[in-house]
């Protein structure tokens, strides 16, 4: 029977290449696993799969989570959202997602990746297409009632 040695030269396979293949991919699936990154504009709202519980990541950097948490990110930034239309009689908002009031929007909207919604969309012929956070921050920045977890920074009339 051949030794280790004469099956790696015959299969011209390197000893380093494969202590690096498999550091490699111990690094990637402990990243897909264990980690999560938010930019400093982020939060990022975690929820355990089984227990149900959920928290918020404030701040910019990496996390630590168990794979059972899913993790959502928000962009804090303020962002103008508006009707697009050719008529002259509608307005845009400047408005921007309230940090402290992340419950109240998770009990309204519910817990899911909010950036998917909409990803795949057969809206051919608009030039800005709402997709994601920013169409849900417009549908409630129109909205009669007024919603805790976001904030009408300035109101743009057209003239």
């Amino acid at each position: 029977m051949k030794g280790l040695d004469d099956i790696l030269t015959k299969h011209r396979l390197r000893i380093p290449v494969i202590i690096s293949s498999v550091i490699f991919i111990v690094a990637l699936f402990f990243y897909l696993c264990f980690l999560n990154y938010n930019e400093p504009t982020e939060i990022g709202i975690a929820r355990n799969v089984f227990s149900g519980e959920a928290w918020s990541q404030e701040g910019g950097g990496w996390h630590r989570t168990a794979p059972w948490v899913f993790v959502s990110k928000i962009d804090t930034r303020p962002m103008k959202v508006g009707v697009t239309t050719s008529g002259h009689g509608f307005s845009a908002k400047l408005v921007q997602f309230n940090t402290r009031e992340w419950q109240e929007f998770i009990m309204t909207e519910g817990f899911r990746y909010w950036w998917w919604d909409n990803r795949i969309s057969f809206n051919f012929g608009y030039s800005e297409e709402y997709r994601g956070m920013k169409d849900i921050l417009r549908g409630y920045a129109y909205s009669v009632k007024r919603y805790p977890f976001i904030t009408i920074l300035e109101e743009y009339q057209t003239q």
